[in-house]
């Protein structure tokens, strides 16, 4: 039996924006709003509020860092992630599969 789907956690990746945050943290080995927001087309607020959403997730965790919040992915959660996106893979995949086999059925009887 596959794991539910976790709704919250695909409505925080659903976002390009935290999909890029993700990505530079995952390239960077981690970052704060604002060596983040340097490198995309917001402002350092929008990645800080970008970043409590990964991290109410728990994409991502936060340590004190000076002033700022130090980010980093959490690996384990960022795998249950890709693990339930696979899951969803391969039931659409046969469900595609079963429309295929319907539609070339009826295709037949339609010639036949």
């Amino acid at each position: 039996m596959t794991a539910p789907i976790d709704d919250e956690l695909w409505s925080a990746v659903g976002d390009p924006t935290r999909r890029r945050i993700l990505d530079l943290l995952l390239v960077g080995g981690g970052g704060t709003a604002t060596t983040l927001s340097e490198r995309l087309p917001v402002s350092r607020q929008a990645v800080a509020k970008h970043l409590g959403v990964l991290d109410r997730v728990g994409l991502v965790h936060g340590t004190p860092s000076g002033r700022e919040r130090r980010y980093d992915v959490d690996e384990a959660q960022l795998a249950r992630a890709v693990a339930q996106l696979t899951s969803v893979g391969a039931t659409w995949d046969a469900r595609l599969g079963r429309i295929k086999r319907l539609s070339e059925e009826i295709q037949r009887r339609r010639q036949g």
